[in-house]
């Protein structure tokens, strides 16, 4: 009697309930996912020039950049002059937002202007990023 017992009890098998595991990841995955900030970036790094007053950037901004060497960069691509108005126009299309410009301060005043101009005839806002410097006086 005791044998069947102790071989019954080997037969039997152990199931492991994964449904709180997976309950747990779920709710990280919805954690991790509510508390990520999404930010678009130029995908360079640029030396602003300094400014004495600042209005602070838009969540809902298409951000255009300048490097140093004057090439011009939208989320992290190089884009040409010629492409950046129709970049605009779409990015207006979907969503109305306004366009910052992140320009290097040692650029020539000639591009940042032609860059400028067409995300004006584009239609949108257009304003440039600058460090933001105290006013010590």
């Amino acid at each position: 009697m005791l044998k069947e017992l102790l071989r019954s009890s080997e037969d039997e098998k152990v199931d492991i309930n994964l449904s709180p595991m997976i309950d747990c990841v779920f709710i990280l995955l919805i954690f991790f996912i509510l508390t990520t900030v999404f930010l678009q970036e130029t995908g360079i790094e640029v030396d602003r020039p300094e400014a004495s007053g600042s209005v602070p950037l838009e969540q809902d901004s298409i951000l255009i950049g300048i490097s140093s060497d004057e090439r011009i960069f939208h989320g992290g691509r190089e884009v040409s002059l010629s492409a950046v108005r129709p970049l605009v126009h779409r990015a207006m299309a979907a969503k109305r937002a306004t366009v910052i410009i992140q320009a290097d301060k040692n650029i020539g005043l000639d591009l940042f202007a032609k860059v400028y101009g067409e995300a004006k005839t584009a239609g949108a806002e257009v304003y440039f990023s600058t460090d933001h410097v105290e006013n010590y006086q």
